[in-house]
């Protein structure tokens, strides 16, 4: 259970998509104009993640390894699908970013209105892809690990954007320099929140 705890705090913290990683970028400076929407997609990261990641872990122990297929038949034991990752990791990603379009757009036609083009490219949104690879590099060792990293790192890109809205929707009445408002300001504020996750790296669970 604490190994499960430290897994979700450290995704959230020390290893944030957004902070550590800059994963997500696109759609985190793009859609964080607002809190309503940035909470709405922010939302949907973190179900998407925690779907996605898990079922990746399972494809990836059951069939992409070299040697998984052999719980079909020990004469698969030679086989390696692992040049399949990035197609079956994205084709997992894709269908479940279709699910909650679907689900948005039946029971929230506001903010799927606002959410715009940006919700169907969760399904190209890097940190959503970063996710499996990252749980897929890491060798997790149970699926309840690799859930727990997957809604952690969920959680942290929900926070990471969540609070630039904030922030943004703050500073209009800022008197902020010409030529940095906008993306400018916005680029700065993220270097100064990524140094401030930076001081969670000591922690030790």
């Amino acid at each position: 259970m604490q190994d499960l705890v430290s897994i979700f705090v450290k995704s959230i913290f020390v290893d944030n998509m957004i902070f550590a990683y800059f994963l997500g970028m696109c759609s985190y400076l793009a859609v964080s104009k607002t809190v309503k929407t940035s909470v709405g997609l922010g939302a949907a990261v973190i179900f998407v993640l925690g779907i996605t990641v898990p079922i990746n872990y399972l494809i990836n122990n059951y069939i992409l390894q070299p040697g998984a297929l052999t719980w079909i038949s020990p004469t698969l034991a030679d086989v390696n699908l692992s040049f399949l990752s990035f197609i079956l990791f994205i084709a997992v990603i894709a269908s479940m970013v279709q699910l909650v379009e679907m689900i948005i757009e039946k029971f929230s036609p506001a903010l799927y209105s606002s959410l715009g083009i940006f919700l169907p490219l969760i399904a190209v949104n890097c940190s959503i892809l970063g996710g499996s690879l990252f749980m897929q590099e890491r060798g997790y060792q149970t699926i309840a690990e690799a859930t727990s990293f997957g809604l952690g790192s969920g959680v942290g890109w929900f926070l990471a954007i969540v609070g630039i809205a904030a922030i943004r929707e703050k500073i209009r009445y800022s008197n902020v320099p010409a030529p940095l408002r906008g993306l400018g300001i916005t680029f700065i504020i993220t270097g100064l929140m990524g140094i401030a996750f930076m001081s969670f790296m000591g922690i030790k669970l």
